[in-house]
């Protein structure tokens, strides 16, 4: 399968979150079987040279083990990416997802968070370096709910401990989203 053809505007008006959400677990599924469709990088760029219409924003770590548009099988134009170590909201994240919403008019907003988050790790371990600390404090949450949810040592040689302070991150993330 050939991807050469961008997301219109028309597509874009009809999709419903559902309809973004189904599409991209395909495109994660295809990525999981090693069978990813061909893309045709010059004929996206050529037309989303005078508009973009994303059908999603989805917000992720920076680790460069989760690339996102490769994991979920898209291609240029499909979606817009906001990274931060941790995968946390913060007011430029946010509103950068306003902007893919609300003027680009992206459906869905996803928090996607990743195995083996050294961000989480860093958290777990109550890492204080530089401008790292000030980051990691957006994750602490996520981690304290996580010392009352576990058992064992409270760091991050405790993979039950990390995985939770990983799930609960990606919740209270989603959850001030909605409240903000």
């Amino acid at each position: 399968m050939i991807k050469n053809k961008a997301i219109t505007k028309g597509v874009q008006d009809t999709l419903s979150p559902h309809g973004a959400l189904q599409d991209l677990m395909e495109g994660n599924n295809r990525f999981v079987n090693n069978s990813m469709q061909t893309i045709d990088h010059s004929a996206l760029v050529e037309q989303t040279i005078t508009g973009q219409y994303p059908k999603a924003v989805i917000l992720s770590c920076i680790d460069s083990r989760v690339p996102v548009e490769v994991v979920f099988d898209q291609a240029i134009g499909d979606v817009f990416v906001a990274r931060v170590a941790g995968n946390f909201e913060n007011t430029d994240i946010l509103g950068s997802m306003e902007y893919a919403c609300k003027v680009a008019g992206s459906k869905l907003v996803m928090v996607l968070g990743h195995e083996s988050c050294g961000a989480v790790k860093a958290a777990c371990d109550e890492v204080e370096l530089g401008n790292i600390t000030a980051l990691l404090d957006n994750i602490m949450p996520a981690v304290r709910k996580a010392s009352e949810e576990v058992d064992g040592e409270m760091n991050s040689s405790n993979a039950a401990f990390v995985n939770q302070a990983i799930a609960n991150n990606v919740r209270l993330t989603i959850e001030r989203i909605r409240e903000r």
